[in-house]
């Protein structure tokens, strides 16, 4: 037979978690349910679809950024950048107001998080992206980058904010993106192709900071029929 023999360990403190890291842990939770439910949608295209998911964790991202260092952020949408302009309503990236011995400056904005791109043939739309969505009214608010922020990120951008409580701004307003082509100028108005005319998705920002994704183009508000957007 076995013996063991029992050892007396000194108890060592129980440690919590702290708010900042039970914040990233419900954020990934959420960005994992959403890219599920947005799977199951049928409204979109495979780019659109990552495109959704992609931008919902970005929102995500910027509200626990906001909350976990007390400061505002904003989620940005690319219109006319200064370089890269093949990147214009396809970048979207966060940034928040900078700290001084964790007070904020405001209105001096750093970058917090390096974005993402949309997916090829992928756009943000300016025309069915609302800042009152119920209403389908009010458009986009925008602001500008310039120096200190590196040059690759200068330019102007149509702008999602949360306050230091994680509260939307703008609530009810809307992220629209849909499949299709500029040809010519990087400036214009993407236009759908026939095969992708209704091939949009998008997310509704709550007063929370939480989002839901439309589930269907008549939640979107969609005309029948899309050229440019």
């Amino acid at each position: 037979m076995k013996t063991f023999s029992i050892r007396r360990y000194r108890q060592l403190p129980a440690q919590a978690f702290t708010l900042v890291e039970m914040l990233v842990v419900i954020a990934i939770m959420s960005i994992l349910v959403t890219a599920g439910a947005v799977g199951l949608t049928g409204i979109g295209g495979k780019g659109v679809t990552t495109g959704v998911a992609s931008a919902d964790s970005i929102f995500n991202e910027a509200r626990t950024i906001a909350m976990g260092q007390g400061t505002k952020t904003r989620v940005l949408v690319a219109k006319t950048l200064a370089t890269n302009s093949s990147e214009n309503l396809r970048r979207i990236v966060v940034v928040s107001e900078d700290l001084d011995n964790g007070v904020p400056k405001p209105n001096i904005w750093i970058l917090s998080s390096r974005g993402t791109l949309l997916p090829d043939r992928t756009y943000f739309s300016q025309d069915f992206s609302k800042d009152d969505h119920a209403s389908g009214s009010g458009s986009i608010k925008t602001m500008t980058l310039s120096a200190p922020i590196p040059p690759n990120f200068r330019g102007e951008y149509y702008y999602y904010e949360f306050n230091a409580e994680g509260i939307s701004s703008s609530p009810g307003a809307s992220f629209i993106i849909g499949s299709g082509a500029r040809p010519g100028d990087a400036n214009s108005k993407p236009r759908t192709t026939s095969e992708g005319t209704l091939d949009f998705g998008g997310l509704v920002i709550w007063r929370s900071g939480s989002t839901s994704v439309f589930r269907s183009p008549k939640q979107m508000e969609l005309p029948d029929k899309v050229t440019q957007f």
